[in-house]
């Protein structure tokens, strides 16, 4: 299901990490799913029951998930 965000509050969400860009909807694997990402950084916030979860703890993918970009986990192990 496709996100439906007001168009003036999608126009103020931004990403909660140091550069603040804008959000798109969708993620980079679901254009359609219920997420938001980060136009700059690439971080994948949840949309829960309509309502955007822009928690950098609750990052989806994107440089804070529970691996890097490149599917190694963060310890390096």
């Amino acid at each position: 299901m496709a996100v439906t965000l007001d168009e003036q509050l999608l126009e103020i969400l931004a990403c909660p990490a140091p550069d603040h860009a804008p959000l798109r909807v969708g993620s980079p694997g679901d254009p359609q799913g219920d997420a938001l990402t980060c136009t700059s950084c690439g971080r994948v916030f949840p949309v829960r029951d309509g309502i955007p979860v822009l928690l950098l703890d609750e990052v989806v993918a994107g440089p804070d998930a529970e691996g890097n970009q490149d599917g190694s986990s963060v310890d390096g192990a």
